[in-house]
């Protein structure tokens, strides 16, 4: 397979991409490369455009390593069906959320072929009764992989937002998430960059841990919104750990202060129809 979303020859695999019934905006959220804070970003912006009220969905698209189940405080609980035979999203704090941590027991792990991996993708995207959404909050894993070209094959994504550190390394990886989501002719919304800043709770001193500016300077570069930072804080770790997201808890605070604000241009750019979504997914084909 090329570098692109076509090959020079073979048989064509194509699908069309459809809208979910009832869910007006699709927006993913992808880093590329694990371990920069994608999934807590997520929770966090889910919650804050449903203060916007907006009727928000949350769907967790890491098969391999589900965490939006305790990051909503929802682990153990399994989703009920409906009598055609779609699962219900669980709810918590006015967020519909569906993850394949509902159905695979916390300790087992999940060692998956490409094709069942894409197989549990199309299942999670098509047999989930959503109801009516305004916005469908996708944490994707990292990577830019069989997830990520199923999900653009069978959904019309509304926007992207790629999340990233300062650091060079983190930065390397999101270029290239930038840079595939322009390939499968998805809009980008933007760039964050998580853990930008440390500011020490005694005294007050601003740390630039992990390099400073990297994510707003590679926004530039590619010519993509900078949607801002949010700190290094040790209550966003705790509060996620905890299951109440700190936007949740902690509101008011200066370290939830970020995704509000965030989530408010993000919905500035749907509301206003900025970007189109592709009518037709990125075509995949075998060489003969």
């Amino acid at each position: 397979m090329s570098h692109g979303p076509t090959t020079k020859a073979g048989a064509k695999m194509a699908k069309k991409i459809l809208n979910l019934p009832g869910v007006k905006f699709t927006v993913a959220v992808s880093s590329a490369k694990g371990g920069v804070g994608k999934s807590t970003v997520a929770v966090n912006l889910a919650v804050a455009l449903s203060s916007l009220n907006r009727k928000v969905g949350l769907l967790d698209c890491d098969v391999f390593g589900p965490s939006q189940h305790k990051l909503m405080n929802l682990a153990g609980m399994k989703p009920k069906m409906t009598k055609d035979n779609k699962l219900i999203p669980l709810q918590n704090y006015g967020i519909k959320v569906m993850s394949s941590g509902f159905l695979i027991p916390q300790d087992q792990s999940v060692v998956w072929r490409g094709p069942m991996v894409m197989g549990a993708i199309t299942q999670l995207v098509q047999d989930v009764d959503w109801g009516e959404l305004n916005t469908l909050v996708l944490d994707l894993p990292p990577g830019t992989g069989d997830v990520h070209l199923t999900l653009t094959q069978q959904l019309a994504l509304s926007g992207a937002v790629v999340v990233s550190t300062p650091q060079d390394i983190a930065l390397i990886d999101a270029k290239r998430g930038i840079d595939m989501f322009r390939k499968v002719n998805v809009p980008i919304l933007g760039i964050i960059e998580n853990m930008s800043y440390y500011i020490c709770p005694k005294c007050g001193d601003k740390s630039d841990i992990f390099g400073c500016g990297g994510a707003e300077e590679t926004a530039r570069q590619y010519k993509v919104p900078f949607l801002g930072g949010i700190p290094l804080h040790r209550e966003i770790r705790t509060t996620s750990d905890a299951g109440t997201p700190i936007t949740v808890c902690q509101a008011e605070s200066a370290a939830a202060a970020p995704y509000f604000a965030i989530a408010k241009e993000i919905a500035r750019q749907l509301d206003a129809g900025t970007h189109k979504a592709a009518a037709e997914g990125p075509s995949i084909s075998m060489d003969d």
